[in-house]
């Protein structure tokens, strides 16, 4: 045995010393083990929002190779997806979801959750624990919850249908409680047993930066589902002899998404830097603030600089972004920019305008042209790289050019 391990252990201690030792050799594997590692967590879920095969057909009883082909899945959720196949479709669907919320939210940001790929979907930025990537945990948590509790209430899913939540307190006793509401419930225990899987399948050792990623990674995951059933709320409809709205009838309704996003981003903005105590707990790092709940966001690492491409970070800079030369805040020239100057040119819009239906049954519209004058690029100090302004119809919007 000493033997064998020396043989796998000389060539990569090799550059070390001519005499190794057991722990050197320890060390050497480990080393290797923890590199493996990176490069098959590279892969995440978040692959199945991009992936082609997530359509109703694919999932057929009895095809269980199918989840063990499918990108990004961990053991624990390769098993959850022989289980629960007619699931897969919807939680790709939350995970677009999510992903297209993070990129509604982060638009004016040097950091747009651009994707890199389909495996590892937003790139090595996401191996830094950052409050980008807690944002992305949370969101992208919330839209499975969002996804599946839809999908049980309209019939989708074999082991779920419509809400079966107590009636609430203060509903007027007059009102019915039925219809059929969104299963929250089942949606929010979907979603920690699948998303929380990958995490909870792992072990490191006690007060590592690996333990304290993955208490970050819960924690965030926890947040965002959370944020979904916060907002979730009561809808009624009216019924009744010409609108008299004599009788109601109330369910349980998700909030609109966009809602959730919203306020996931407020919860971005005052995220808590953490630390990992003596204990291997995760403790605030600033101990005058309010400590956060299981509601708020948390991150241990500062956010890369976004402003120029970074393969190590995982950064794609910020040329070829549009800004705002107006504007004071993230979107404006100066930020987005940082510092590099911009050029600007106006461009021609073309709309349709003057719309009018004419039956039976079309409608026909003209052309209308806003800034006539041509292209042109506007003359001013060049600093490489630098971003070129787009007036559109008295906005500026500026983008990089190299």
């Amino acid at each position: 045995m000493n033997l064998g391990l020396g043989c796998v252990c000389r060539p990569v201690c090799w550059p070390f010393g001519s005499v190794l030792d057991s722990r050197h050799c320890v060390f050497a594997l480990t080393l290797l083990t923890l590199l493996m590692q990176v490069v098959v967590e590279a892969n995440s879920w978040w692959s199945l929002a991009m992936n082609p095969l997530l359509i109703p057909e694919a999932y057929i009883i009895g095809a269980q190779p199918l989840c063990s082909q499918l990108v990004g899945l961990s053991q624990g959720q390769k098993k959850l997806c022989q289980l629960y196949q007619d699931h897969m479709q919807y939680i790709g669907e939350g995970a677009k979801t999510g992903i297209r919320e993070c990129q509604y939210q982060f638009r004016h940001r040097r950091w747009n959750c651009s994707t890199v790929d389909n495996s590892s979907v937003f790139g090595r930025v996401m191996q830094i624990g950052s409050r980008e990537t807690a944002f992305t945990y949370a969101i992208s948590a919330a839209g499975v919850v969002n996804a599946v509790s839809r999908a049980c209430r309209e019939g989708e899913l074999s082991s779920c249908g419509c809400s079966r939540a107590a009636r609430p307190k203060d509903l007027p006793r007059d009102w019915l409680w039925g219809g059929c509401g969104d299963n929250l419930n089942y949606g929010y225990r979907f979603s920690k047993e699948f998303v929380d899987a990958r995490e909870r399948e792992k072990s490191y050792p006690k007060g590592s930066y690996e333990s304290a990623r993955l208490l970050m990674n819960l924690h965030n995951n926890e947040a965002g589902r959370r944020t979904v059933s916060d907002l979730a709320h009561v809808s009624c409809k009216c019924h009744g002899v010409s609108g008299s709205c004599s009788l109601k009838t109330c369910w349980l309704q998700l909030a609109d998404f966009r809602k959730v996003g919203d306020a996931l981003k407020e919860k971005y903005d005052s995220a808590a830097a953490m630390k990992l105590n003596s204990r291997g707990k995760m403790v605030q790092m600033h101990s005058k603030f309010n400590a956060p709940t299981s509601h708020d966001l948390v991150y241990i690492e500062s956010s890369p600089d976004y402003c120029l491409k970074n393969q190590s970070t995982g950064s794609l800079g910020t040329v070829g972004r549009l800004c705002n030369k107006t504007s004071e805040g993230m979107d404006g020239c100066e930020l987005m920019c940082c510092g590099r100057g911009y050029d600007q040119y106006k461009a021609q819009i073309v709309e349709r305008c003057h719309c009018k239906f004419h039956w039976c049954c079309y409608v026909k519209c003209k052309r209308c042209y806003q800034n006539r004058r041509p292209i042109r690029l506007q003359v001013r100090r060049r600093v490489s790289p630098v971003c070129v302004c787009l007036q559109t119809m008295g906005i500026h919007l500026c983008v990089f050019m190299s």
